[in-house]
């Protein structure tokens, strides 16, 4: 194998394969490595850990075919730092050498049999649009849950939605949930539950693109994005019934400028240091944030706000209310509560398709 690339290309082509390369010890050596396949001047780079396989395809000037299978973190870390210009990758009898300018690296290379190969997801292809499906996995994917002991909540639920499609999340402690009408890629009633990883790593692809394929088989995903391929292993069993907590009525509703409140919470979380939360006090024409750390100090601010409802001190950990806030559009959010321990919600005032719901923190 021997071509040459730009290594600006070549380097966003393994940051985005290598993303799914494995990280654990517990790992078999050849998943923490890139897989570089060249035929003509067509190179595929692919990374998998088994749950997530990531193919980026490269036009470069190929020389001579072949393939490798090189240590991912080591090989992307030797190309962002090469010089600009061109980058020379050719296989040796001691392995593969990656040269650019009076730079000269060689890597001993892993075994290309050893090599998984994962086949993409068979079902029909649906094409979306990118720019909504991007918007989406921004307002839920920080909602799923990052411990793997609980693996259910660690993915992001597909539901068929009236005429749309639904986005579900949470991890206990929080819900998001986001509809994008019109868009229809599931049979009525049915759903599936997409790693959030995978989701995280399609999000930062899809500002590149107007369009978003997706095929979903039986037990696999597959998203086309450019040249990027992803599939990912679905999740298996039953997502938590999250309609059941949502609250029919909130007899308390805060309506808040958006960049008036993120600014005072993100003053006031200063003060809110471990695990403080903070406390929204709201009245009729106010809402006063106050954090308190014992031994460190305290913070309050008092901003205008519309409030109709018992007066009332709620407390909510400050990342959540924040990046609730930070995620639901619009410049007016509304605040709905029950009492300071029932799950509170937050929405756009002028848009429905989004809700996050956030469970409050007992204080004394």
């Amino acid at each position: 194998m021997k071509f040459n690339c730009e290594k600006d290309v070549l380097d966003q082509a393994f940051t985005i394969a290598g993303r799914a390369a494995a990280t654990r010890s517990g790992s078999l050596q050849v998943l923490s490595g890139l897989h570089l396949e060249l035929k003509k001047d067509d190179l595929v780079i692919t990374a998998t850990d088994l749950d997530l396989t990531i193919q980026v395809a490269v036009e470069v000037g190929g020389k001579e075919n072949g393939s490798t299978v090189l240590p991912a973190k080591l090989a992307g870390d030797i190309i962002r730092a090469l010089p600009s210009g061109q980058v020379e990758i050719s296989m040796t009898d001691d392995g593969v050498t990656l040269s650019s300018g009076r730079s000269n690296f060689n890597l001993r290379t892993m075994s290309v049999d050893d090599f998984p190969k994962i086949e993409p997801a068979t079902g029909n292809k649906v094409t979306l649009n990118a720019a909504g499906v991007e918007q989406a996995l921004d307002q839920v994917v920080t909602a799923a849950s990052g411990d793997d002991s609980r693996p259910i909540l660690t993915g992001v639920m597909l539901a068929a939605e009236d005429d749309g499609l639904r986005f579900v999340a949470t991890d206990s402690y929080r819900l998001a949930v986001r509809d994008l009408p019109g868009t229809s890629i599931l049979s009525t009633d049915q759903t599936v539950l997409v790693p959030s990883r995978t989701l995280e790593t399609l999000g930062k692809l899809l500002s590149t693109t107007d369009e978003l394929t997706i095929s979903l088989g039986e037990r696999q995903a597959t998203f086309y994005v450019n040249n990027v391929q992803i599939t990912t292993t679905l999740i298996t069993g039953e997502f938590p019934n999250y309609r059941g907590l949502i609250p029919d009525h909130h007899p308390n509703n805060l309506i808040v400028d958006k960049g008036t409140f993120l600014d005072a919470l993100r003053r006031v979380r200063l003060l809110a240091q471990e695990n403080t939360p903070v406390r929204l006090s709201m009245t009729a024409e106010i809402v006063e944030l106050i954090a308190i750390t014992q031994d460190v100090g305290q913070a309050s601010e008092i901003i205008d706000a519309e409030y109709v409802g018992e007066d009332l001190v709620v407390a909510f950990n400050p990342t959540y209310l924040l990046e609730g806030f930070e995620v639901s559009p619009g410049d007016e959010i509304r605040l709905e509560t029950i009492d300071s321990l029932k799950p509170a919600v937050i929405r756009s005032v002028t848009n429905d398709e989004f809700l996050y719901l956030l469970m409050p923190v007992r204080v004394s």
